[in-house]
């Protein structure tokens, strides 16, 4: 790997990943942290909607949604899911592949309650991915929550985190003529170290 260096440097994937969404907060126009998230149906059919990536962690990824939804159905079902980061500021992305558990204690409660009091209403008036007769009922049930929760409603059961532990983890940056470069880090287990691998492009 004597020619893993430049963006490319370093001994932590987790840390490396940081270092790249800290670079695109500088330079991406809307949601550097904006991530493709993927999943797959009982039929094994694919599913990806775009969420926001909340935390990187020493040695996951985090991010939020309502448990009743589809895409968490799916996780739960599966156990598994993969997201892209994807940077056009920075002419990079990350690729990532692993296993799936819920954040579902303190953590989950502290996210919640940094929300605004609008998002965290939102939160409890939408039953996410089910069928909605009208924008009207909607607003209808917004107010109503807002009604019966008050300015400091407490997280719902519904909703919560996701931690994604990798197995894969793929760095890429464009390069000339389409010769970009690709590096892939991957490990059989959580716990087992990681070994990398220059792709071709």
């Amino acid at each position: 790997m004597s020619d893993r260096d430049g963006i490319f440097e370093g001994d932590d994937p987790f840390a490396l990943a940081q270092r790249w969404l800290s670079e695109a907060e500088a330079s991406e126009v809307n949601d550097p942290n904006a991530i493709a998230l993927s999943t797959v149906d009982s039929n094994r059919l694919p599913n990806v909607r775009m969420v926001l990536l909340k935390e990187i962690e020493p040695d996951a990824f985090v991010f939020y949604t309502n448990y009743e939804s589809r895409k968490a159905q799916e996780i739960d079902q599966a156990g598994k899911a993969a997201f892209v980061l994807h940077w056009k500021s920075l002419h990079r992305q990350i690729r990532v592949r692993g296993l799936v558990e819920k954040e579902d204690g303190p953590k989950a409660d502290a996210y919640y309650a940094s929300r605004s009091l609008k998002s965290r209403l939102g939160a409890w008036a939408s039953a996410q991915s089910r069928p909605l007769s009208s924008r009207a009922a909607l607003m209808a049930e917004v107010a109503k929550v807002t009604a019966s929760k008050g300015t400091n409603p407490a997280r719902p059961p519904f909703w919560g985190g996701y931690r994604i532990w990798p197995l894969e983890i793929e760095f890429w940056a464009d390069g000339a003529f389409r010769l970009h470069d690709r590096f892939r880090w991957e490990r059989p287990t959580v716990d087992a170290p990681w070994t990398i691998s220059r792709l071709n492009p």
